[in-house]
């Protein structure tokens, strides 16, 4: 999978702002949570179309040395057992969609610095 940058939706940079005044985490280490926070609920599936009004982020900033296990598990969990190989744009798409899923699933479970580490050793 590769991408330069990756832009998110209006809602997900509001959700991430809320979240960085809650936990005291920055946005790229709360999309990386995010990410393996929807990942493990399973795939997101084709035709999630979110719109990309949102903060920017650069591809190392984003996923950082962890670049290439995210990439192996988002196809794992996209492309599963099926054997369908996944174009790379569409690997970016359901990258971002992954992103706002989990953004999503943060914004609901993430109050305070205490219930992140709870998420951390849960994991």
């Amino acid at each position: 999978m590769r991408f330069t940058k990756l832009k998110i939706s209006a809602d997900a940079t509001s959700r991430l702002r809320s979240l960085r005044q809650r936990t005291g985490l920055t946005p790229n280490l709360l999309c990386r949570m995010a990410i393996m926070l929807s990942l493990e609920e399973g795939a997101v599936g084709p035709g999630t179309i979110t719109d990309e009004a949102g903060q920017e982020f650069n591809a190392y900033t984003l996923t950082g040395d962890y670049h290439s296990m995210i990439a192996a598990m988002l196809r794992l969990v996209e492309e599963g057992d099926a054997g369908t190989k996944l174009s790379e744009e569409e690997q970016v798409s359901r990258l971002r969609a992954h992103v706002h899923r989990g953004v999503a699933t943060l914004a609901v479970r993430a109050k305070a610095p205490v219930d992140v580490a709870r998420l951390a050793l849960a994991a």
